[in-house]
């Protein structure tokens, strides 16, 4: 399908007025859709130009999302971010704003629900498949750690449950 440059300005913009959408994405479209390079890069120039696109915007939206919404750690979102292109000097600082608090209060829930589910020999097996998990779910090992031991202690006291 071949778009005028125009068209795909049209296009673009009003899909970036729903929501927030990277560089690398309004490129990816304009590629699928025929536009050549130098054509690509006038659409996206006048979409940043007119704050249609803001990198640094659109990061903060993922990054929140991320964590709120899909319980994402924070390397699983970095890694997300490079894929999309977002340079480290605009995700680096985002990432940083996020404080420890904000992932424990998504992993503390998602450790116990799973620390119920899982099948072990032993609490060390237990625990290694839950740090596991955790660390498939991008999580940093320091925060896991926090969140393992605070599980294992609550299996420890007769009085939770």
């Amino acid at each position: 399908m071949d778009y005028s440059e125009e068209k795909a300005l049209s296009s673009l913009a009003a899909l970036c007025s729903k929501g927030e959408h990277c560089v690398a994405e309004m490129d990816e479209k304009m590629r699928r859709w025929g536009l050549d390079e130098d054509a690509r890069q006038r659409v996206v120039d006048y979409l940043i130009s007119h704050h249609f696109v803001d990198e640094e915007r659109y990061c903060r939206s993922f990054v929140n999302d991320k964590v709120k919404y899909d319980r994402w750690g924070r390397r699983k979102i970095e890694q997300a971010l490079w894929v999309k292109h977002i340079p480290p000097h605009i995700s680096q600082p985002v990432l940083d704003e996020v404080p420890d608090e904000d992932y424990l209060d998504v992993l503390r829930p998602m450790l116990k629900a799973k620390w119920r589910t899982i099948k072990a020999k032993t609490d060390y097996e237990r625990s290694m498949k839950l740090i596991k998990y955790a660390l498939g779910r991008g999580f940093e090992m320091r925060l896991i750690r926090q969140c393992v031991d605070e599980a294992t202690d609550m299996e420890d006291d007769p009085d939770e449950g």
